[in-house]
């Protein structure tokens, strides 16, 4: 479907990857930014698919859109704040919502889905190698400590973190998943953690925020290495690795602080 820019209004919330704005009744538009193919769009609406199968709380998809050359996918309209909205006006929910934050991660590495996934690892070294700002020996760095580490074959989210979970009426529903993979839990996990700690880098958050997010952080860590029975070492030995990929993706507000991540992990 072919459509002009009409009166979508103001988007309702702003991503790295796209916006979304109020659609037809009961239902939003995530209007992808300029770089994203149909493909892309196509890509993520086969995996939304399949982990609503899977029986994962998510929105139900719709068909996708084109305005304006930017691609677009319609979902089921899920009302409610997201986590981190929740926890910026009332954190005194920290602890719960942190807790919840880490038996949604642990139902995500249970489930299987009958659709193909790209390879964590590959998409990891994909990531490295477009991560100029490393410079050339830690890159190569990154790459020889990635091979080292145990593979996996658990679904991943590959972006989960409170901003990517709305508090519906229904339940927490878990949103933006064109950045799945099939993987090792640990790994998404710390990706993860390098997306919540990353708050410590930017200049511009104020100091309560950064102790808010690391309690947070905190709390769903312990909780996630409670449930699940895993290797917090392991786990540590991912951060630098995953720091390392996230600096690919310009995210400039932390890129200092990604190096300096990367540069005490990779030894």
């Amino acid at each position: 479907m072919r459509a002009g820019t009409g009166r979508l209004g103001e988007p309702i919330a702003r991503g790295r990857t796209a916006e979304v704005y109020g659609w037809k009744p009961g239902s939003v538009l995530k209007l992808f930014h300029e770089g994203h193919t149909p493909q892309d769009v196509q890509h993520e609406a086969r995996i939304a698919r399949a982990v609503r199968r899977a029986g994962l709380p998510t929105p139900a998809v719709g068909q996708m859109v084109e305005i304006l050359g930017r691609p677009g996918l319609v979902y089921e309209r899920i009302d409610g704040p997201s986590m981190l909205e929740e926890i910026q006006t009332q954190p005194w929910k920290v602890p719960s919502s942190a807790r919840t934050l880490a038996e949604l991660h642990i139902e995500i590495h249970s489930r299987e889905v009958a659709v193909e996934l790209p390879s964590q690892r590959h998409q990891l070294a994909r990531k490295i190698q477009q991560a100029r700002g490393l410079g050339a020996k830690l890159q190569e760095r990154a790459l020889k400590s990635l091979e080292a580490m145990p593979g996996g074959d658990r679904l991943c989210h590959g972006d989960f973190h409170p901003g990517n979970v709305i508090v519906s009426s229904r339940g927490p529903v878990i949103i933006d998943w064109i950045d799945a993979t099939v993987g090792n839990p640990l790994a998404d996990v710390a990706r993860s953690s390098v997306i919540m700690l990353g708050v410590r880098g930017m200049e511009q958050a104020p100091r309560s925020e950064k102790i808010v997010v690391r309690w947070y952080h905190r709390i769903y860590l312990r909780h996630y290495f409670r449930l699940a029975s895993c290797d917090a070492d392991e786990h540590s030995a991912w951060c630098p690795i995953v720091a390392a990929a996230r600096m690919s993706e310009g995210i400039t507000e932390i890129e200092d602080w990604l190096l300096a991540q990367a540069r005490a992990g990779l030894r």
